[in-house]
């Protein structure tokens, strides 16, 4: 069940950061290409152990020093194409002139003033993203606006960077990317924290993204634009969530992010009641030498310790819900897990997972945490009072001191309320801990890329989608959905370039966004179609070379046999068109063969005959031609 709030009652604020890739033919700091590689095509690898550095003013960003806390190693599938940029062994070269054209082009589109002088940034980043350690970034537009139901949202900046590498999997050791994603242009637009509502934020972002695709000069797909944002309400703290794939999951992110927040609150407020306080971290394997839990022997048989920490007052607290299945505890546990360690146990969900009742109190008894004790419960008429919680941590004996000293710091911040924090989303539009906030001690001057000044005067603001909608519907007569599904679709540049090559508009969007889609359904794989394919079929039965009728044959075949040219598929599978004469010589056999049918039923045939001849003449000759010639004849005869 959803949660309704107040939320101008609670003050909540937020703001987008919308990251997009750029469709460009190279990448921003090198002339490799921005195509995606399969892992198994990567012919060498490379490692690297990434250290944070310290600003122009000796300052160290705190999320780049947490990170560094992790002891991790760096592996980068590099491929054919990988060029020592890519690699950090060669400096960065100039700025793509395509990627800043297109920038420019959507800082029009957002109503901003670019800036004079772009300069290269480098921002601190060592979570292995890239191989150098930093991002390159630069400022090249500020003070825009978009409009939206609720009001004017600002729009703050618009960045253009280098995109990350490619995270494919975690490994023994560290985590293992792929650099066929690293360098690919990429624009971030910051709005300003003019948003109030869950909806605002959803529309304000669907608004971005209509003016980015305008271009059509951008990537599409999963993984080509991510929506980060920031939320807060007014008792809590500003809270940046990472990674929203969805346009559709925006408006959830930031209900369940108001809630936790809520929540937050609603326990800070009752530890302050209880007087709660954090204990120190104490070695506790003596209570679990004969445990019956799975997790916990596997770790002592592996020469691990059972690390607590007392929690003094969070009875109850820990397994309190504070967005949809995720708890207090499981803050807790991704602390923990951010160094290593599987997860946490707590006393609010114990006995369980093979610790006994037995097991918890000795627990307690050894870090001196106490039941709760209700008025009814209490034989000497002492005060109630609230119990004691306690975490635990089974693990390898660094790992389960790190982790647990991670469990005691949370639990100390979840005294004051909300934290300060990077939060990661997740599919269920819940939210994960992944770092602190980064602050202004990780960004410098990039020395090795020269300024760029923008020239915005030969740039041609872009027809807008929704505009492109009207146009398709009074110029190419589309009606009103399938005009809105070419304008919005992936393949919107491609039809416009087959139609401008003359083929007919009804053809060509039918085609995309029609045809393609029932051949994927019948598994044929349409993903070997490249443009050209498309373009070349298209044209071919626009001029006659191939009857429409044939259209599906020729791009299964392509789709199968991607090597071939239009021209040899149509050659191969004998999809040529035929005369007018055989046309007829193909009818003329099809109803004499029915005679006896046509001279009872008359034009009541027509339907059946239709199908056997074309049957006949295989899918070789235009319909209408064929429906033509068929009436014709059956008129001579009835």
């Amino acid at each position: 069940m959803t949660e309704q709030f107040d939320y101008d009652d609670l003050g909540l604020v937020a703001g987008l950061e919308i990251h997009q890739q750029l469709d460009t033919a190279t990448k921003l700091f090198c002339a490799c290409p921005t195509e995606l590689r399969e892992p198994e095509e990567s012919t060498r690898r490379l490692t690297r152990y990434l250290h944070p550095t310290r600003s122009e003013l000796g300052e160290l960003d705190e999320a780049a020093l947490e990170e560094s806390r992790v002891e991790r190693e760096f592996e980068y599938l590099a491929y054919d194409s990988t060029c020592l940029v890519e690699e950090d062994d060669e400096p960065p070269h100039r700025v793509d002139d395509e990627a800043m054209t297109v920038a420019l082009e959507i800082a029009q589109l957002l109503d901003m003033e670019p800036v004079d002088q772009v300069h290269p940034m480098r921002k601190l980043v060592i979570d292995g993203s890239n191989t150098s350690g930093f991002q390159r970034t630069m400022l090249v537009a500020g003070d825009g606006e978009i409009e939206t139901d609720e009001g004017p949202v600002g729009v703050e900046d618009l960045m253009l960077e280098e995109e990350s590498a490619q995270r494919v999997e975690e490994t023994d050791s560290g985590v293992r990317y792929s650099l066929d994603r690293l360098g690919i242009p990429l624009v971030e637009i910051g709005t300003d924290p003019d948003i109030r509502s869950p909806e605002q934020a959803r529309e304000a972002a669907e608004r971005i993204g209509m003016l980015l695709r305008s271009t059509g000069k951008v990537k599409r797909g999963l993984g080509t634009i991510r929506q980060d944002v920031n939320v807060s309400i007014a008792e809590g703290a500003r809270v940046e969530l990472k990674g929203v794939q969805s346009l559709d999951d925006i408006d959830d992110i930031v209900r369940n992010e108001v809630r936790r927040q809520v929540e937050l609150l609603e326990i800070a407020a009752e530890l302050d009641e209880r007087e709660a306080a954090v204990g120190e971290p104490r070695d506790v394997t003596d209570v679990f030498e004969d445990t019956d839990s799975g997790v916990i022997q596997s770790a002592l048989t592996s020469g691990g310790v059972v690390r607590a920490v007392r929690l003094k007052g969070f009875d109850g607290l820990v397994g309190r819900e504070i967005q949809p299945d995720r708890r207090l505890g499981t803050e807790f546990s991704d602390h923990a897990k951010r160094h290593g360690a599987g997860g946490i146990f707590h006393t609010d969900e114990l006995p369980a997972y093979g610790v006994t009742e037995a097991e918890v109190e000795a627990l307690r008894e050894a870090v001196d945490a106490r039941e709760a004790r209700s008025a009814s419960d209490s034989a000497s008429g002492d005060e109630p009072r609230a119990g004691d919680a306690v975490a635990i941590v089974a693990d390898d004996p660094e790992t389960a001191e790190l982790a647990i000293e991670a469990v005691a710091e949370r639990a100390e911040t979840a005294l004051e309320g909300v934290p300060e924090e990077t939060r990661d989303a997740n599919e269920d539009a819940t939210s994960r801990y992944l770092r602190p906030l980064p602050g202004a001690a990780r960004m410098y001057p990039e020395t090795d890329v020269p300024p760029v000044e923008p020239d915005a005067s030969e740039v041609e603001t872009p027809e807008l989608l929704t505009e492109k909608v009207d146009r398709y519907q009074a110029e190419f007569d589309l009606d009103a959905g399938l005009a809105e599904q070419v304008a919005y679709g992936e393949d919107m540049p491609l039809f416009e370039r087959v139609v401008e090559a003359g083929v007919d508009p009804t053809l060509a969007a039918d085609t995309v966004e029609s045809t393609l889609t029932a051949l994927r359904r019948d598994a044929v794989p349409v993903e070997n179609l490249t443009d050209e394919h498309i373009e070349d079929a298209l044209l071919l039965v626009e001029n006659g070379g191939v009857p429409n009728e044939g259209l599906e044959d020729l791009l299964t075949a392509l789709a199968e046999n991607p090597s071939l040219s239009a021209e040899e598929a149509v050659e191969q599978e004998d999809l040529g068109g035929v005369a007018e004469d055989e046309v007829r010589e193909a009818v003329v056999e099809v109803v004499e063969r029915n005679a006896e049918q046509v001279e009872e039923e008359g034009m009541g045939a027509f339907s059946g005959l239709m199908g056997e001849c074309m049957g006949a003449l295989r899918g070789k000759a235009d319909g209408d031609l064929v429906s033509d010639v068929l009436r014709e004849e059956i008129q001579k005869r009835a």
